[in-house]
């Protein structure tokens, strides 16, 4: 029978920490707060998500039975939540950024992707600020800057807003790929208690 000294053996560096993550927010060249925003973010952004890794599947009937294929994988949205300065630095620039997009006042708009989608990535950090994963998120764009809620019982509070990005697909660092002619490639990663396949 296992015990706890086993147990805590196996949980590496004393287990990962939600609390512990950096945001990379990236702004297109077109978004004169971009800089300054984007420095802000790693400090300013409270909540984030590292992804889902999710495949759709397919289900075939066979003489009454369903059977099941894998499907084709899908990106769900990527969300996080902002503290909001009183500059509104993080906010302007998702505005300018969404309005280029598509304008608030007209339908004109960027035609060209590679003019308004950038990378951006999260990180997993370590209790000592070393990042331990990290997911990129490619070709990605805003689509809803949310509100910020005002009133009058607000005490002690900052203000914060979601901003929810949609992209075309992530990638992690120590993920499994596929190679040329279907053929495994295999990845590892070293721990104290020694090497382990991911």
């Amino acid at each position: 029978m296992a015990n706890i000294s086993e147990f805590k053996a196996q949980l590496t560096g004393g287990g990962a920490r939600a609390n512990q993550f950096r945001v990379v927010l990236a702004f297109p060249g077109f978004v004169g707060l971009g800089a300054v925003a984007g420095s802000q973010a790693q400090f300013l952004c409270n909540t984030a998500q590292l992804p889902a890794s999710t495949i759709e599947p397919i289900s075939v009937l066979y003489r009454g039975r369903p059977v099941t294929f894998a499907g084709e994988r899908t990106f769900a949205p990527w969300t996080v939540s902002i503290y909001n300065d009183t500059n509104f630095n993080i906010r302007n620039a998702l505005e300018q950024w969404s309005n280029g997009i598509q304008a608030n006042a007209d339908t004109n708009g960027i035609t060209n992707p590679a003019n308004y989608q950038v990378d951006m990535a999260v990180y997993q950090l370590d209790r000592n600020g070393a990042i331990i994963k990290t997911y990129d998120f490619h070709d990605a764009f805003p689509t809803e800057v949310g509100d910020i809620a005002l009133g009058y019982d607000q005490g002690n509070a900052i203000e914060t807003f979601n901003v929810t990005f949609q992209y075309n697909f992530w990638t992690s660092a120590t993920s499994t790929g596929r190679a040329a002619g279907g053929t495994s490639v295999s990845v590892a990663i070293n721990t104290p208690v020694g090497t382990v396949p991911v």
